[in-house]
């Protein structure tokens, strides 16, 4: 049945952007979505608007008739904090005032990261505290909601980060980053999806940052991450850390073949302090009764049903 609200969406074109999308065009809502390239087809109820977020004319175009805006773009690689800023803060801001100017935006959804909760660990981390403190200012004496959702390690179908992990994993091997008893956790892409379609149509949606895992009771660390993969693939896991030097000596080879290639690098060494960091343990809080939010997918199902 066709919803009457529509939801404008950066980010469509990248992994968690386009199950959001997906999600939001099932319930009903029209979508208009921001591209970079122009998009020649597309599902019914969903308009791409070309532009990028530091185009502030096309983002007046993308929220003209946006109920709720939901911003899922944001800068994951790059060899300085500069170009993190650039997106990540100063992107955002762009968003957020169009929001503001149309004068229709009831809600803003800012998908930032739990990074964020250790600001000093990364350009990334950094970058989406600052962002959060910004928007929150903006947004303050408005009448537009701001929400904030915090989602630990997402992974799904279409994802490029988590997989070859996950991968190596099912074949016997499983690289470890950091200490071995480091706390860790999961969420699959479809329960981050689902969760941001409940914040929109909940009655009253929870303004403050919210953490999002998949609620595994027991939680997660390297050794049962080991576990689950040999009850998986029925055979025996060999955990394997890699030393920091390595680490480091890897993220100079990423950081220099990138620059040959004119590409942004995703391992630097401002990024290691972020993969070894000791604690990534996550909870969802009171967001499940609040916006009827409750994650289906354990890390143990999607790697049996391969869902990802």
């Amino acid at each position: 049945m066709l919803n009457d609200e529509t939801v404008a969406i950066t980010g469509v074109t990248g992994f968690i952007g386009k199950h959001i999308a997906d999600n939001l065009l099932a319930r009903g809502f029209r979508v208009r979505a921001l591209t970079r390239t122009l998009r020649q087809h597309s599902p019914e109820n969903l308009t791409w608007v070309r532009g990028a977020l530091e185009d502030k004319a096309s983002l007046a175009e993308l929220v003209s008739t946006a109920d709720y805006v939901v911003h899922c773009a944001g800068q994951v690689r790059g060899h300085s904090e500069e170009i993190f800023v650039d997106s990540n803060v100063t992107g955002s801001l762009n968003l957020m005032q169009a929001a503001l100017e149309n004068k229709r935006c009831r809600r803003f959804l800012f998908m930032s990261s739990l990074a964020a909760r250790h600001p000093d660990l990364s350009w990334y981390a950094k970058s989406k505290r600052t962002a959060e403190q910004k928007l929150d200012a903006l947004a303050a004496p408005s009448p537009v909601t701001l929400g904030i959702f915090r989602p630990t390690a997402v992974y799904g179908p279409g994802d490029k980060e988590m997989k070859p992990l996950f991968d190596w994993m099912l074949r016997g091997i499983l690289p470890r980053l950091g200490d071995s008893d480091a706390k860790l956790s999961f969420l699959h892409v479809s329960d981050l999806a689902e969760a941001v379609g409940q914040w929109l149509v909940s009655e009253q949606p929870p303004a403050r940052p919210c953490e999002l895992c998949d609620g595994d009771a027991a939680g997660y660390n390297w050794q049962r991450v080991r576990d689950i993969g040999e009850k998986v693939r029925n055979g025996r896991v060999r955990l394997v850390g890699v030393p920091l030097p390595v680490l480091k000596l890897l993220a100079d080879i990423s950081v220099l073949s990138c620059r040959l290639a004119g590409k942004e690098p995703m391992l630097t060494r401002s990024k290691i302090h972020e993969l070894t960091h000791q604690n990534w343990s996550a909870s969802n809080n009171g967001l499940c009764e609040e916006i009827n939010w409750f994650p289906r997918i354990s890390l143990e199902h999607a790697l049996r049903e391969r869902l990802f």
